[in-house]
């Protein structure tokens, strides 16, 4: 299990200024206790404060042709080597040394074509993003290591 654990990191940690555009890969930022990634534009006191999508599903895209990149999905934390939907409601996870979130939705409803789809030609976020409610905040960076808590 721990030889798995050393796979999963932080390749990019996103913000916006604006909801349902591209996010800007910053690769730093601040997780706030109860509202979200400083300086982005979903942070608030609601459940989904943070927003994880993989780079394996952004590659999925990818190979399908689209020139689509990380932040491009609106996600504020893009993921490599966690199967991010596989997660289940409740599960907690860490990343870098402070920061403890919760899962607390897999997926979305998207009620119409956002700017997202547009732009990229599809959206993954739907079926294949997760959103996180910030238990303890911390500063989180590219590289950091995120830690999925045992279910006991």
């Amino acid at each position: 299990m721990m030889k798995d654990s050393m796979n999963k990191k932080i390749i990019s940690v996103c913000i916006s200024k604006d909801k349902g555009v591209k996010k800007n890969n910053m690769t730093r930022g601040n997780l706030i206790e109860g509202l979200g990634l400083e300086g982005d534009a979903h942070a608030g006191d609601w459940h989904r404060q943070v927003s994880l999508l993989a780079n394996e599903s952004i590659q999925k895209m990818r190979d399908k042709g689209l020139d689509v990149g990380l932040g491009d999905f609106a996600e504020n934390i893009t993921t490599q080597g966690i199967d991010l939907p596989s997660l289940s409601i409740g599960t907690k996870f860490t990343i870098g040394k402070d920061a403890l979130l919760e899962v607390t939705q897999i997926g979305k409803t998207c009620h119409a074509k956002c700017a997202i789809f547009y732009q990229a030609g599809d959206c993954i976020m739907p079926k294949e993003g997760i959103f996180a409610r910030v238990l303890t905040g911390g500063e989180i960076k590219v590289d950091d290591e995120i830690k999925v808590e045992e279910k006991t």
